[in-house]
């Protein structure tokens, strides 16, 4: 899947309140349907050196749909004072690559999962065996899990920040009695969702996509059980290619 990449470099003095910008400013990155990843990074030769990577869906989604969407004013409140500081900007397109891209990567950001989810809670809604399981849930439950699913895929640790990481999730499963036809029912309408939303269909991202739904359902049902006592304090799981790398022609 074809993707701009932003570099920023800036040389700045006071390195610790200019990381500190960032990490608020990285919430609206994180909300941004744009941005599909990011990172930033220090030199270790010269310290006040910093290069700031984005990822972004194309130029017109970062120069138009995120400049002219509803994070940018955030995003640009944090991070204003260090405008003047940029040595250089500039957007390139990848003509070499090595490794892997993230599942979150390939299956289209932020955007992507969010589109995924909002398609799933609408077929519960309808559904006669999950609908009673989900009434009344959280208007934003749906943006929640969206987050969630990005993180687990290797997008931003955005649930992390904002929700409280696993063990937030794992206490919306405390002592529901999740059923295993309720679970089997999950799954099979969050793959129809994902074939409504035209997530990658290839094999090798189907293939690791189940793996996660099979393993996280499970695990919920267990979680949900009656005198459950799960583990609590784990990291939220990062979810790979697996056996099947992503088949790159």
């Amino acid at each position: 899947m074809p993707v701009i990449i932003e570099y920023i470099r800036y040389r700045v003095e006071d390195g610790p309140a200019f990381e500190a910008a960032y990490t608020r400013a990285a919430a609206s990155l994180d909300a941004a349907p744009q941005c599909l990843s990011y990172s930033l990074g220090r030199s270790t030769d010269e310290p006040s050196c910093y290069i700031l990577r984005i990822e972004w869906t194309s130029v017109d989604g970062h120069l138009t749909g995120f400049r002219g969407g509803p994070h940018f004013a955030a995003f640009l409140s944090e991070i204003r004072s260090y405008v003047p500081d940029i040595e250089e900007m500039r957007h390139y397109e990848t003509v070499l690559s090595g490794g892997q891209p993230s599942l979150y990567s390939w299956a289209g950001g932020a955007a992507a999962f969010s589109a995924l989810t909002e398609a799933f809670y609408k077929l519960v809604g309808a559904d006669d065996l999950l609908a009673p399981v989900f009434a009344g849930m959280d208007p934003h439950h749906a943006s929640h899990v969206a987050l969630w699913l990005g993180e687990v895929f290797g997008g931003p640790a955005a649930y992390t920040a904002s929700r409280g990481g696993y063990d937030a999730m794992l206490a919306k499963h405390i002592g529901k009695a999740i059923t295993e036809p309720q679970r089997r029912r999950w799954v099979n309408l969050i793959l129809d969702a994902a074939d409504q939303v035209g997530l990658p269909a290839d094999p090798e991202f189907r293939a690791a996509f189940v793996s996660y739904l099979e393993w996280g359902t499970r695990l919920a049902v267990q979680n949900s059980a009656p005198g459950a006592t799960p583990f609590r304090g784990a990291p939220v799981p990062h979810w790979g290619w697996g056996v099947a790398p992503p088949y790159i022609p």
